[in-house]
């Protein structure tokens, strides 16, 4: 490698963070610059392997001079890149500034896709930003309509308390982003009621904020994507004491909004059921911001998603130029159990390897695929408790052609596993199953469980020790 070596990361969340902070320990002599639009940059703390491809961390919100600090071949500039040219090797920032490089990383994360922009009356959460608009608005609200059935969404319906709660989703089940029907009447008797009661210390801490200078409002920047359990210990409470109630309008999404002396905004359903509200929070999914560079007249391909479409080593189409986290869209052939979603721990696996293949490229070495894409694996929390999905958990891409085995105790656990021709494709298991190691086995090594039968599933079979 040159001693002039210079490598850019663009992007303050967890992906270009994790990018910055594995360059910087495997390329030591180089110089790495995090160009980030917010005072705040995220940070990945309290790292637990639970397995070998399933992990749980916190994320915190430092200023980038703590980076700095911990990282003395790291240099943070709070700025916009306005254009990148692939000839010269250079950015130009929004404060004027080129910065030359030799890599270059596209870490920009997604945007929350709005089902209407610049309306007061809608907000969407995807930093801490958002979530302090979004408690504001809550503190003196009656009624709050979610419209959405993602990771989001599901923890709001849950979390809000004293206001009452109209989720509206598209779909016949809630959540389906991550379960399908049945598992959702799991989850369905938390909707209303009492809270689960959590039992003993949480395996992850809340989501904390350190005080910075300047705020991403000020700065007119948007923070990065909030991390796990980002709702757990913020006060979501509105002006109405009373019981949680959520009421869930199936099928149907908002299309039209007007407001009245009575409520702030109505809101009309597809479903012709109107309701008025304080405020509708959109919770729909993200947009890739890959778009924004194609404005900059920089060729990249993109996805039909508008993702910037990455190979095997997190490449783009345009050399020295790679892509990680949600801004990206994974084009290689994947495993057969794997598949992307734009999730934190993805973004936080994508931005590591996306460093390692860059050192890689300095060396003029090979590289393999990280063992992390064998096996799409993620572990959540939902209503209280802890969800683990393993591999084709919904049964994506089996054409329906496959078996389901079922175990379920009312408010304790939930375990499905997808079985095709005998072998494990996919698991979601609900509550402390301790099962998540076994079955990321027997879904990587393919044993043939056909003898086992419903078995397989039997409380009063130790399984784990079976198959270890």
């Amino acid at each position: 490698m040159a001693d002039t070596d210079t490598i850019v990361v663009i992007g303050g969340g967890i992906a270009g963070v994790s990018c910055t902070e594995t360059l910087s320990t495997l390329c030591k002599n180089e110089s790495i610059t995090l160009v980030t639009a917010s005072p705040l940059i995220k940070a990945v703390t309290n790292f637990k392997q639970i397995s070998r491809r399933l992990e749980e961390f916190d994320v915190v919100e430092n200023p980038s001079s703590e980076l700095q600090e911990a990282h003395r071949n790291v240099t943070v500039l709070q700025a916009k890149v306005v254009s990148i040219d692939p000839l010269k090797r250079e950015i130009v920032t929004s404060t004027g500034e080129s910065v030359p490089y030799t890599k270059l990383c596209i870490c920009t994360g997604g945007s929350p896709k709005l089902i209407m922009k610049d309306d007061p009356n809608v907000i969407g959460i995807r930093d801490t930003e958002s979530v302090s608009q979004f408690q504001a608005k809550l503190g003196g609200s009656r009624r709050v309509i979610i419209v959405g059935n993602g990771g989001i969404a599901t923890e709001l319906a849950y979390e809000i308390e004293d206001c009452e709660v109209v989720w509206a989703i598209k779909d016949k089940s809630i959540s389906s982003a991550f379960v399908d029907a049945g598992t959702a009447q799991f989850f369905l008797p938390h909707l209303s009621g009492d809270k689960k009661v959590q039992e003993g210390p949480m395996k992850r801490v809340k989501y904390t904020v350190k005080p910075s200078p300047a705020s991403s409002s000020e700065s007119g920047a948007k923070g990065g994507a909030l991390g796990p359990d980002w709702s757990l210990g913020i006060p979501m409470n509105g002006q109405v004491q009373r019981s949680r109630h959520v009421r869930v309008e199936y099928e149907c999404e908002e299309i039209w909004r007007t407001k009245n002396t009575d409520w702030p905004v109505y809101a009309l359903l597809t479903n012709d059921k109107l309701y008025g509200c304080d405020f509708i929070v959109s919770a729909t999914g993200v947009v890739p911001n890959g778009n924004e560079f194609v404005t900059q007249n920089l060729d990249l391909k993109l996805a039909m998603d508008g993702g910037v479409i990455v190979n095997d080593c997190m490449k783009t189409n345009i050399d020295h130029i790679y892509a990680a986290g949600d801004v990206c869209s994974a084009s290689w052939d994947w495993a057969p159990h794997w598949l992307q979603m734009r999730l934190w721990s993805q973004a936080r696996q994508m931005g590591c390897y996306a460093a390692q293949c860059i050192k890689a490229d300095l060396n003029d070495e090979a590289i393999s695929l990280d063992f992390c894409f064998e096996l799409f694996a993620h572990v959540t929390k939902f209503f209280g408790y802890k969800v683990i999905l393993l591999g084709k958990f919904n049964g994506q891409g089996l054409d329906d052609e496959y078996d389901i085995l079922l175990r379920m105790t009312k408010g304790v656990e939930y375990i499905k596993v997808i079985l095709k021709d005998g072998r494990m494709q996919g698991a979601i298991l609900i509550g402390e199953t301790d099962l998540e190691e076994t079955f990321e086995n027997l879904i990587l090594n393919q044993l043939d469980l056909s003898r086992y039968g419903e078995d397989l599933l039997d409380p009063g079979i130790d399984i784990d020790d079976y198959f270890d």
